[in-house]
Protein backbone atom coordinates (compact mmCIF):
# COMPACT_ATOMS: atom_id res chain seq x y z
CA UNK A 1 0.00 0.00 0.00
CA UNK A 2 1.48 3.37 -1.00
CA UNK A 3 1.45 6.63 0.95
CA UNK A 4 -1.55 7.94 -0.96
CA UNK A 5 -3.66 4.96 0.04
CA UNK A 6 -2.60 5.17 3.69
CA UNK A 7 -3.75 8.82 3.75
CA UNK A 8 -7.31 7.95 2.73
CA UNK A 9 -9.75 8.76 5.53
CA UNK A 10 -12.96 6.93 6.40
CA UNK A 11 -16.31 8.69 6.69
CA UNK A 12 -18.36 8.29 9.85
CA UNK A 13 -20.76 6.21 7.71
CA UNK A 14 -18.06 4.04 6.12
CA UNK A 15 -19.33 0.76 7.62
CA UNK A 16 -22.94 1.81 6.92
CA UNK A 17 -22.17 2.39 3.23
CA UNK A 18 -20.46 -0.98 2.90
CA UNK A 19 -23.32 -2.74 4.66
CA UNK A 20 -25.70 -1.19 2.14
CA UNK A 21 -23.70 -2.56 -0.79
CA UNK A 22 -21.71 0.51 -1.76
CA UNK A 23 -18.70 0.30 -4.05
CA UNK A 24 -16.12 2.56 -2.41
CA UNK A 25 -13.51 4.67 -4.22
CA UNK A 26 -10.92 7.26 -3.13
CA UNK A 27 -12.23 10.81 -3.58
CA UNK A 28 -11.02 14.09 -2.05
CA UNK A 29 -8.94 12.21 0.49
CA UNK A 30 -11.77 9.95 1.65
CA UNK A 31 -13.12 6.53 0.83
CA UNK A 32 -16.47 7.44 -0.75
CA UNK A 33 -19.43 5.46 -2.11
CA UNK A 34 -19.49 5.78 -5.90
CA UNK A 35 -22.61 3.64 -6.41
CA UNK A 36 -24.93 1.11 -4.80
CA UNK A 37 -27.47 -0.18 -7.38
CA UNK A 38 -25.93 1.51 -10.43
CA UNK A 39 -25.51 5.13 -11.47
CA UNK A 40 -28.47 5.33 -13.86
CA UNK A 41 -30.91 3.70 -11.43
CA UNK A 42 -29.74 5.96 -8.58
CA UNK A 43 -29.91 9.04 -10.79
CA UNK A 44 -33.48 8.36 -11.90
CA UNK A 45 -34.54 7.44 -8.34
CA UNK A 46 -33.38 10.85 -7.13
CA UNK A 47 -35.27 12.60 -9.93
CA UNK A 48 -38.52 10.80 -9.01
CA UNK A 49 -38.32 10.02 -5.28
CA UNK A 50 -35.63 10.83 -2.66
CA UNK A 51 -31.91 10.07 -2.65
CA UNK A 52 -29.62 10.19 0.39
CA UNK A 53 -26.06 11.41 -0.24
CA UNK A 54 -23.18 11.40 2.21
CA UNK A 55 -21.23 14.61 1.60
CA UNK A 56 -19.33 14.59 4.88
CA UNK A 57 -16.05 15.05 3.02
CA UNK A 58 -17.05 18.69 2.51
CA UNK A 59 -15.53 21.26 4.84
CA UNK A 60 -17.85 22.83 7.40
CA UNK A 61 -16.43 26.08 8.76
CA UNK A 62 -17.66 28.60 11.34
CA UNK A 63 -16.49 32.23 11.38
CA UNK A 64 -16.91 34.11 14.65
CA UNK A 65 -16.22 37.69 15.57
CA UNK A 66 -17.74 41.14 15.26
CA UNK A 67 -17.82 42.17 11.63
CA UNK A 68 -17.32 38.65 10.28
CA UNK A 69 -19.56 39.53 7.34
CA UNK A 70 -17.39 42.53 6.40
CA UNK A 71 -14.24 40.48 6.89
CA UNK A 72 -15.49 37.68 4.62
CA UNK A 73 -16.43 40.23 1.96
CA UNK A 74 -12.72 41.06 1.60
CA UNK A 75 -12.24 37.54 0.15
CA UNK A 76 -15.67 36.67 -1.26
CA UNK A 77 -17.61 38.72 -3.86
CA UNK A 78 -21.02 37.86 -2.38
CA UNK A 79 -23.34 40.28 -0.59
CA UNK A 80 -23.05 39.11 3.02
CA UNK A 81 -23.65 42.23 5.08
CA UNK A 82 -27.32 42.37 4.04
CA UNK A 83 -27.85 38.61 4.30
CA UNK A 84 -30.71 37.81 6.67
CA UNK A 85 -30.40 35.32 9.51
CA UNK A 86 -30.84 31.72 8.34
CA UNK A 87 -30.29 32.61 4.68
CA UNK A 88 -27.73 30.95 2.40
CA UNK A 89 -25.71 32.56 -0.35
CA UNK A 90 -23.64 30.92 -3.07
CA UNK A 91 -20.22 32.57 -3.36
CA UNK A 92 -16.56 32.02 -4.21
CA UNK A 93 -13.17 32.36 -2.55
CA UNK A 94 -11.10 34.41 -5.01
CA UNK A 95 -7.40 35.00 -5.56
CA UNK A 96 -5.92 38.44 -6.25
CA UNK A 97 -6.47 38.06 -10.00
CA UNK A 98 -10.14 37.14 -9.64
CA UNK A 99 -9.48 33.42 -10.18
CA UNK A 100 -11.69 30.98 -8.29
CA UNK A 101 -9.91 29.20 -5.44
CA UNK A 102 -13.15 27.47 -4.45
CA UNK A 103 -16.91 27.88 -4.66
CA UNK A 104 -18.93 27.60 -1.48
CA UNK A 105 -22.15 28.24 0.42
CA UNK A 106 -22.24 30.92 3.12
CA UNK A 107 -25.01 31.18 5.74
CA UNK A 108 -25.65 33.76 8.42
CA UNK A 109 -26.49 31.84 11.61
CA UNK A 110 -27.15 34.35 14.36
CA UNK A 111 -23.84 35.75 15.56
CA UNK A 112 -21.64 33.76 13.17
CA UNK A 113 -21.25 32.64 9.57
CA UNK A 114 -21.34 28.99 8.51
CA UNK A 115 -19.53 28.08 5.28
CA UNK A 116 -19.52 24.78 3.41
CA UNK A 117 -16.51 24.39 1.11
CA UNK A 118 -15.41 21.61 -1.23
CA UNK A 119 -13.76 18.55 0.26
CA UNK A 120 -10.75 18.46 -2.07
CA UNK A 121 -9.91 22.12 -1.39
CA UNK A 122 -10.90 22.58 2.26
CA UNK A 123 -7.38 22.43 3.73
CA UNK A 124 -6.11 25.00 1.26
CA UNK A 125 -9.21 27.12 1.81
CA UNK A 126 -8.64 27.15 5.56
CA UNK A 127 -5.05 28.26 5.01
CA UNK A 128 -6.24 31.07 2.71
CA UNK A 129 -8.83 32.27 5.23
CA UNK A 130 -6.42 32.15 8.16
CA UNK A 131 -3.71 33.98 6.21
CA UNK A 132 -5.87 36.66 4.64
CA UNK A 133 -8.75 37.43 7.01
CA UNK A 134 -8.43 40.44 9.32
CA UNK A 135 -7.56 39.79 12.95
CA UNK A 136 -10.62 39.39 15.14
CA UNK A 137 -12.30 36.88 12.83
CA UNK A 138 -11.93 33.38 14.27
CA UNK A 139 -12.27 30.26 12.11
CA UNK A 140 -13.47 26.94 13.54
CA UNK A 141 -13.21 23.81 11.38
CA UNK A 142 -16.13 21.55 12.41
CA UNK A 143 -14.26 18.27 12.05
CA UNK A 144 -16.75 16.30 14.17
CA UNK A 145 -19.74 17.16 11.97
CA UNK A 146 -21.19 14.95 9.26
CA UNK A 147 -23.15 16.34 6.30
CA UNK A 148 -25.95 14.46 4.55
CA UNK A 149 -28.06 15.59 1.59
CA UNK A 150 -31.60 14.35 0.97
CA UNK A 151 -32.61 15.26 -2.58
CA UNK A 152 -35.61 14.68 -4.79
CA UNK A 153 -39.32 15.52 -5.09
CA UNK A 154 -40.30 13.32 -2.14
CA UNK A 155 -37.53 14.56 0.17
CA UNK A 156 -39.70 17.22 1.80
CA UNK A 157 -42.43 14.77 2.88
CA UNK A 158 -39.88 12.26 4.18
CA UNK A 159 -37.92 14.82 6.18
CA UNK A 160 -40.89 16.77 7.48
CA UNK A 161 -42.20 13.58 9.09
CA UNK A 162 -38.91 13.25 11.03
CA UNK A 163 -38.18 16.94 11.60
CA UNK A 164 -41.53 18.75 11.61
CA UNK A 165 -41.32 22.25 10.19
CA UNK A 166 -38.70 21.75 7.49
CA UNK A 167 -41.47 22.01 4.87
CA UNK A 168 -41.79 25.68 5.85
CA UNK A 169 -38.24 26.42 4.68
CA UNK A 170 -37.82 27.98 1.26
CA UNK A 171 -34.90 27.41 -1.10
CA UNK A 172 -31.63 28.76 0.37
CA UNK A 173 -33.02 29.00 3.92
CA UNK A 174 -31.98 26.99 6.98
CA UNK A 175 -32.73 26.54 10.68
CA UNK A 176 -32.07 24.24 13.65
CA UNK A 177 -34.24 21.14 14.04
CA UNK A 178 -34.12 17.81 15.83
CA UNK A 179 -34.02 14.61 13.78
CA UNK A 180 -33.89 11.10 15.29
CA UNK A 181 -33.18 12.68 18.66
CA UNK A 182 -30.15 14.69 17.55
CA UNK A 183 -29.78 18.44 16.88
CA UNK A 184 -29.44 19.20 13.18
CA UNK A 185 -28.84 22.30 11.10
CA UNK A 186 -31.04 21.74 8.04
CA UNK A 187 -31.04 23.94 4.95
CA UNK A 188 -33.24 23.68 1.88
CA UNK A 189 -30.43 23.38 -0.62
CA UNK A 190 -28.35 20.88 -2.57
CA UNK A 191 -26.48 20.27 -5.81
CA UNK A 192 -28.81 18.13 -7.91
CA UNK A 193 -31.27 20.69 -9.27
CA UNK A 194 -34.06 18.99 -7.31
CA UNK A 195 -35.85 20.22 -4.21
CA UNK A 196 -33.95 18.90 -1.22
CA UNK A 197 -32.09 19.49 2.00
CA UNK A 198 -28.62 19.39 3.51
CA UNK A 199 -28.38 18.12 7.08
CA UNK A 200 -25.43 18.93 9.34
CA UNK A 201 -25.23 16.66 12.40
CA UNK A 202 -22.68 15.33 14.83
CA UNK A 203 -20.69 12.56 13.13
CA UNK A 204 -21.49 10.26 16.06
CA UNK A 205 -25.20 10.51 15.15
CA UNK A 206 -24.78 10.01 11.41
CA UNK A 207 -25.72 6.33 11.37
CA UNK A 208 -28.82 6.90 13.49
CA UNK A 209 -29.99 9.68 11.16
CA UNK A 210 -29.17 7.72 7.99
CA UNK A 211 -31.12 4.73 9.33
CA UNK A 212 -34.10 6.94 10.17
CA UNK A 213 -34.14 8.41 6.67
CA UNK A 214 -33.70 5.13 4.77
CA UNK A 215 -36.36 3.43 6.91
CA UNK A 216 -38.76 5.28 4.59
CA UNK A 217 -39.17 3.26 1.39
CA UNK A 218 -39.07 6.48 -0.64
CA UNK A 219 -35.38 6.95 0.27
CA UNK A 220 -32.37 5.11 -1.16
CA UNK A 221 -28.65 5.82 -0.66
CA UNK A 222 -27.03 7.41 -3.71
CA UNK A 223 -23.35 7.49 -4.68
CA UNK A 224 -20.91 9.94 -6.23
CA UNK A 225 -21.60 8.72 -9.76
CA UNK A 226 -25.22 9.84 -9.77
CA UNK A 227 -24.35 13.00 -7.85
CA UNK A 228 -22.11 13.99 -10.75
CA UNK A 229 -24.62 13.21 -13.50
CA UNK A 230 -27.40 14.99 -11.57
CA UNK A 231 -25.39 18.19 -11.08
CA UNK A 232 -24.32 18.16 -14.74
CA UNK A 233 -27.94 17.87 -15.92
CA UNK A 234 -28.68 20.80 -13.60
CA UNK A 235 -25.92 22.83 -15.30
CA UNK A 236 -23.99 23.21 -12.03
CA UNK A 237 -20.19 23.56 -12.22
CA UNK A 238 -17.87 21.28 -10.26
CA UNK A 239 -14.73 22.73 -8.74
CA UNK A 240 -11.52 21.25 -10.15
CA UNK A 241 -13.26 20.51 -13.43
CA UNK A 242 -15.45 23.44 -14.53
CA UNK A 243 -13.97 25.94 -12.06
CA UNK A 244 -10.37 26.67 -11.08
CA UNK A 245 -7.91 29.51 -10.54
CA UNK A 246 -7.75 30.14 -14.29
CA UNK A 247 -11.48 30.92 -14.44
CA UNK A 248 -13.26 33.98 -13.13
CA UNK A 249 -16.92 34.11 -12.01
CA UNK A 250 -17.81 35.84 -15.28
CA UNK A 251 -16.06 33.25 -17.44
CA UNK A 252 -17.85 30.55 -15.45
CA UNK A 253 -21.21 32.33 -15.97
CA UNK A 254 -21.85 32.54 -12.22
CA UNK A 255 -21.66 36.33 -11.92
CA UNK A 256 -25.23 36.25 -10.55
CA UNK A 257 -23.50 35.64 -7.21
CA UNK A 258 -22.00 39.16 -7.28
CA UNK A 259 -24.63 41.66 -6.07
CA UNK A 260 -25.10 45.24 -7.28
CA UNK A 261 -23.41 46.77 -4.24
CA UNK A 262 -20.35 44.56 -4.59
CA UNK A 263 -20.07 45.39 -8.29
CA UNK A 264 -20.32 49.10 -7.55
CA UNK A 265 -18.07 49.21 -4.47
CA UNK A 266 -15.57 46.46 -5.30
CA UNK A 267 -13.38 45.62 -2.33
CA UNK A 268 -12.98 41.93 -3.21
CA UNK A 269 -10.00 40.23 -4.91
CA UNK A 270 -9.84 40.79 -8.65
CA UNK A 271 -12.73 43.27 -8.54
CA UNK A 272 -11.40 45.47 -11.36
CA UNK A 273 -10.94 42.51 -13.70
CA UNK A 274 -14.27 40.92 -12.81
CA UNK A 275 -16.31 44.14 -13.14
CA UNK A 276 -14.54 44.78 -16.45
CA UNK A 277 -15.55 41.33 -17.69
CA UNK A 278 -19.15 41.92 -16.58
CA UNK A 279 -19.23 45.17 -18.60
CA UNK A 280 -17.26 44.08 -21.67
CA UNK A 281 -17.53 40.30 -21.72
CA UNK A 282 -14.85 37.70 -20.90
CA UNK A 283 -12.49 36.11 -23.40
CA UNK A 284 -14.13 32.73 -22.81
CA UNK A 285 -17.40 31.55 -21.31
CA UNK A 286 -18.75 28.30 -19.87
CA UNK A 287 -21.52 26.88 -22.07
CA UNK A 288 -23.73 23.83 -22.26
CA UNK A 289 -23.55 21.48 -25.24
CA UNK A 290 -25.89 18.93 -26.74
CA UNK A 291 -23.76 16.26 -28.41
CA UNK A 292 -25.05 14.28 -31.39
CA UNK A 293 -25.12 10.48 -31.22
CA UNK A 294 -24.97 8.29 -28.13
CA UNK A 295 -21.33 8.40 -27.06
CA UNK A 296 -20.48 10.84 -24.24
CA UNK A 297 -17.61 13.26 -24.74
CA UNK A 298 -15.47 13.60 -21.62
CA UNK A 299 -13.38 16.23 -19.90
CA UNK A 300 -10.37 17.32 -21.93
CA UNK A 301 -11.91 16.89 -25.38
CA UNK A 302 -11.20 19.77 -27.77
CA UNK A 303 -13.91 22.17 -28.92
CA UNK A 304 -13.48 23.28 -32.55
CA UNK A 305 -15.15 25.88 -34.71
CA UNK A 306 -16.54 25.11 -38.17
CA UNK A 307 -13.07 25.47 -39.72
CA UNK A 308 -11.44 23.07 -37.28
CA UNK A 309 -9.74 25.69 -35.12
CA UNK A 310 -9.48 24.94 -31.42
CA UNK A 311 -11.63 27.43 -29.45
CA UNK A 312 -12.02 25.66 -26.11
CA UNK A 313 -12.15 22.45 -24.13
CA UNK A 314 -14.75 20.22 -22.51
CA UNK A 315 -14.69 20.36 -18.70
CA UNK A 316 -17.54 17.92 -17.91
CA UNK A 317 -19.43 15.40 -20.01
CA UNK A 318 -21.77 12.47 -19.54
CA UNK A 319 -24.67 10.53 -21.02
CA UNK A 320 -27.77 12.13 -19.51
CA UNK A 321 -30.06 9.47 -17.97
CA UNK A 322 -32.98 11.92 -17.97
CA UNK A 323 -32.59 13.13 -21.56
CA UNK A 324 -31.15 9.91 -23.01
CA UNK A 325 -28.46 11.79 -24.89
CA UNK A 326 -24.88 12.99 -24.32
CA UNK A 327 -24.46 16.42 -22.73
CA UNK A 328 -21.36 18.41 -21.84
CA UNK A 329 -20.06 21.68 -20.47
CA UNK A 330 -16.98 23.53 -21.59
CA UNK A 331 -15.35 26.88 -22.24
CA UNK A 332 -15.46 28.51 -25.65
CA UNK A 333 -14.48 31.86 -27.14
CA UNK A 334 -17.19 34.42 -26.46
CA UNK A 335 -18.20 34.75 -30.13
CA UNK A 336 -19.06 31.02 -30.15
CA UNK A 337 -21.06 31.02 -26.90
CA UNK A 338 -24.53 31.89 -28.24
CA UNK A 339 -27.17 29.13 -27.95
CA UNK A 340 -27.66 27.41 -31.29
CA UNK A 341 -24.02 27.73 -32.37
CA UNK A 342 -22.86 24.58 -34.16
CA UNK A 343 -19.46 23.29 -33.06
CA UNK A 344 -17.25 20.20 -33.40
CA UNK A 345 -15.70 18.19 -30.58
CA UNK A 346 -12.58 16.08 -30.91
CA UNK A 347 -11.99 13.15 -28.57
CA UNK A 348 -9.21 10.61 -29.22
CA UNK A 349 -9.14 11.49 -32.90
CA UNK A 350 -12.90 11.14 -33.35
CA UNK A 351 -15.08 14.12 -34.32
CA UNK A 352 -18.53 14.78 -32.81
CA UNK A 353 -21.13 17.36 -33.79
CA UNK A 354 -22.42 19.56 -30.94
CA UNK A 355 -24.68 22.54 -30.44
CA UNK A 356 -24.44 25.22 -27.75
CA UNK A 357 -27.57 25.11 -25.60
CA UNK A 358 -29.03 26.93 -22.64
CA UNK A 359 -28.51 25.47 -19.18
CA UNK A 360 -29.79 23.83 -17.10
CA UNK A 361 -30.23 20.83 -19.36
CA UNK A 362 -32.99 19.57 -17.04
CA UNK A 363 -35.18 22.24 -15.33
CA UNK A 364 -34.50 23.01 -11.68
CA UNK A 365 -37.21 22.17 -9.16
CA UNK A 366 -36.18 24.37 -6.26
CA UNK A 367 -38.91 25.29 -3.76
CA UNK A 368 -39.25 29.06 -3.86
CA UNK A 369 -41.92 30.94 -1.98
CA UNK A 370 -43.86 33.58 -3.92
CA UNK A 371 -42.60 37.14 -3.48
CA UNK A 372 -44.04 38.66 -0.34
CA UNK A 373 -45.00 35.29 1.12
Amino acid sequence: MDDTETDIQALALDAWHRAHGARMVPFAGYSMPVQYDGVIAEHLWTRTSAGLFDVSHMGQLIFHGAGADRALETLLPGELQMLKDGRLRYSMLLDDNGGIIDDLMATRRGDHFYLVVNGATKIGDIEEFERRLPRGTVLDHMKEQALLALQGPKAVDVLDALAPGVADLSFMQGAMFTIAGTPAWISRSGYTGEDGFEISIAAAAAETVADALTADERVKPIGLGARDSLRLEAGLPLYGHDLDRQTTPVMADIQFAIGKRRRAEGGFPGAARIVGEIDQGPAQKRVGLHVDGRQPVREGALILDGEGNEIGRITSGTFSPSLQRPIAMGYVALDAAAPGTALKLEQRGKIFDATVTDMPFVPHHYHRKPAGA
